[in-house]
């Protein structure tokens, strides 16, 4: 969820809170004024009613409400002297609702000189409070509606154009690469906080280029530096083999050739692991899989005849995706070697291949390997002394470069698959 959203989630909750107490409260202070404001109309009235009950005697002996809102009874002076004057809500049956509605009730007493004391009622017809809740409801609703709607204005509109920055910074940071010669440039802004931001990602990005720069430079130094003693102290030994030699000093002369060799596969294997994950090859192109598979099938025919395995290839679509070809093959030729040197003499390897993954399955040992740990760097089996225990490390790094999946699986026979 965008950050704009995620406030207006956050906003449009609190709104609805905050409306809802505020109607609350909006709803009893407005009633307490219509009852104040029906009260000193009661009031007025009441004090009209007295004096003309003063000049005229007539209205005393209206004891029901019929055309007008009064009504008077005489009662005891004792009585009179106990009524405190009360105003009350009820409910009076209405001839033209042809139902009960509510009204506010007066009541209070006075007492005429010669005439007696008397009971004065009045009522005054109230606003419904179902329907003014009902008539609020609504007006809040398209309130709530209406503020929702101009903050989700303002919020793609204004807010949008403030946060412009940093929308092109995190355009350009996702376009970014350390290996492209091509200078970053934060884009100006008039906020602190954006040019605080601009100003740390500058210096992070120049921290990193720096560094990426170093390690390039010693990875291209150590395999010049170290390839090239290797290879002489190897020429040297074999040199060394060809001249008459007692057995046991042949034999640790092959021993230091051997794990020479070795050192050198393994220091070709490391850094070539490094460039990958450094994203050193920049170079794509498609590549058809298919065609791929059948050329390194030819490459390894002698080596598979010599351990008499049989390979078979199956087709049912066309593997292709952008790759760098130096990769690709290397990935194959990984896998294809996996399967043949960790495989039994007489064994077979299936390779299925459709649209969407490729499969490498083999025959060779009978217990299923690790899956957490087969595709990490040195892993190796007690039958793989003689491996670097990088060339599914390779694979993985190589899969997840160009956004492949790899896996391993076992039901009897070792099944390595890529997946798109």
């Amino acid at each position: 969820m965008k950050l704009l959203n995620h406030t207006l989630l956050y906003l449009s909750g609190s709104l609805l809170v905050i409306i809802t107490i505020w109607a609350g409260i909006f709803y009893v202070n407005m009633l307490d004024e219509v009852h104040d404001s029906i009260d000193d109309g009661l009031e007025n009235y009441k004090i009209l009613v007295i004096q003309k009950a003063h000049t005229d005697s007539t209205i005393l002996h209206k004891n029901i409400f019929d055309e007008s809102n009064y009504a008077i009874r005489p009662i005891p002076s004792q009585e009179a002297a106990h009524i405190k004057e009360t105003y009350v809500d009820t409910l009076m049956y209405m001839q033209n609702e042809e139902d009960y509605e509510p009204v506010r009730l007066l009541t209070t007493a006075f007492c005429l000189e010669g005439k007696g004391c008397y009971e004065l009622k009045i009522i005054s017809s109230m606003v419904e409070e179902d329907d003014l809740i009902e008539d609020l409801f609504y007006a809040l609703v398209w309130l709530y509606i209406a503020i929702i709607v101009s903050v989700i204005l303002i919020n793609n509109v204004i807010l949008k154009k403030i946060w412009q920055p940093f929308y092109l910074l995190i355009d350009q940071l996702r376009n970014f690469r350390l290996r492209n010669e091509k200078v970053f440039t934060a884009p100006e802004t008039k906020v602190a906080e954006f040019k605080d931001l601009n100003e740390t990602i500058l210096a992070l990005l120049q921290n990193n280029l720096e560094a990426y720069n170093s390690q390039k430079q010693f990875i291209e130094n150590a395999a010049h530096e170290l390839q090239t003693p290797l290879a002489i102290s190897i020429n040297k030994l074999e040199l060394m083999l060809e001249q008459p030699l007692q057995e046991d000093q042949a034999g640790t002369v092959a021993g230091v050739i051997e794990n020479l060799e070795r050192l050198t596969r393994l220091n070709k294997s490391l850094l070539l692991l490094t460039k990958i994950e450094n994203k050193q090859f920049t170079e794509e192109d498609p590549v058809n899989f298919n065609e791929l598979i059948s050329k390194q099938k030819e490459n390894f025919a002698e080596l598979l005849d010599y351990k008499a395995i049989e390979l078979d290839v199956t087709s049912n679509g066309i593997f292709t995706q952008n790759f760098n070809r130096d990769l690709a093959d290397m990935l194959v030729t990984n896998l294809l070697k996996n399967a043949i040197i960790h495989n039994h003499k007489g064994g077979r390897i299936d390779i299925q291949i459709t649209e969407n993954q490729i499969s490498f399955s083999n025959t060779g040992s009978e217990r299923s390997l690790d899956k957490d740990k087969i595709f990490g760097r040195f892993y190796k089996t007690h039958e793989q002394k003689s491996s670097t225990g990088l060339g599914l490390a390779i694979v993985k790094a190589i899969s997840e470069l160009f956004h492949l999946k790899v896996q391993y699986e076992f039901d009897g026979l070792h099944h390595f698959i890529i997946r798109k």
